[in-house]
């Protein structure tokens, strides 16, 4: 029996382990109904998707505009082409909310989505989503300036710890004579 026979005669088993394990992760990560629904309704609650609807609208954009500079005599046939298209692809925004569902029930159990989502439905949770940017470049200002006298104060500080232990290291000058 050669090497290579050997090896084949081990793939075949070890493949179909494989498969097996597979399938029983699979299995393993499949998420019920209620759970989809909980990450839906957390997803929507604090605007997890909001940031990529422009997504489709700038693409179009970028098309007409690359498209017209190329032929601009075809511009009126451009516009309403890459629109038409581009509305016929909105559709398919649908298919991030799942994902994103999906990424956020593998996250968090459905309980802890349901309590996200009473959070972030309610006054104190949707005025976090509003203000909570103001409220974290104030913060990011705060830090910047603290950091900025931390750091002052700690060279300042260590300036004048060297310069004592430098002046005590010199040795002793004799005293001037007093006239």
């Amino acid at each position: 029996m050669t090497q290579a026979t050997g090896f084949r005669r081990l793939i075949a088993p070890f493949a179909a382990l494989a498969v097996i394990a597979g399938i029983h992760a699979a299995q393993a990560q499949e998420i019920s109904e209620s759970h989809l629904a909980a990450a839906r309704q957390a997803i929507a609650a604090i605007d997890a998707t909001e940031q990529f609807d422009a997504i489709l609208p700038r693409a179009a954009q970028a098309l007409k505009a690359e498209l017209i500079q190329k032929d601009p005599n075809l511009e009126a046939v451009i516009t309403q082409t890459v629109d038409e298209k581009a509305l016929a692809l909105a559709a398919r925004r649908a298919d991030l909310e799942t994902e994103a569902a999906r990424a956020y029930a593998k996250s968090f159990s459905e309980e802890e989505l349901k309590a996200i989502s009473a959070f972030y439905d309610s006054p104190a949770g949707k005025k976090l989503i509003s203000e909570g940017p103001i409220v974290t470049r104030e913060v990011l200002k705060a830090a910047n300036i603290w950091q900025n006298g931390i750091a002052r104060d700690l060279a300042q500080s260590v300036g004048e710890a060297i310069a004592q232990q430098d002046g005590a290291a010199q040795p002793a000058q004799p005293a001037q004579p007093q006239q």
